[in-house]
């Protein structure tokens, strides 16, 4: 089975052509201009992984309070994340940088406050 993406790691854009065996392992990639586009190519097709940004509200505030993943989850886990993150109680005062949910999920990143509210 073949995929064509695009990489992201930098400005050229590079159009690849990712090939994967009938059980959906990585096998071939082509396109790419540089190493850091094979890797980019594994891993997108073989477990995507993205950073989660959200807003939730803080008992106290009328400002809500903007958090996000300090590293990328599995991309099968954000609406898991995103329920998660509806049933977390936060009250002032947040500092920026605390964490908000330790190892969301099992996943290994934290959900972390990117702003403080007093």
């Amino acid at each position: 089975m073949e995929q064509i993406i695009t990489c992201i790691n930098c400005p050229v854009g590079c159009r690849m052509t990712v090939t994967l065996t009938d059980s959906g392992e990585f096998e071939s990639v082509s396109g790419n201009t540089c190493p850091r586009g094979a890797s980019y190519a594994r891993q997108e097709c073989t477990l995507p992984l993205r950073m989660i940004t959200a807003v939730i509200p803080v008992s106290g505030s009328r400002t809500p309070l903007s958090v996000k993943t300090n590293n990328p989850v599995p991309k099968k886990l954000i609406g898991s994340v995103m329920e998660e993150l509806g049933r977390v109680s936060v009250s002032l005062p947040v500092r920026a940088g605390q964490v908000i949910l330790r190892d969301v999920l099992g996943s290994g990143s934290d959900i972390v406050a990117t702003r403080s509210l007093e």
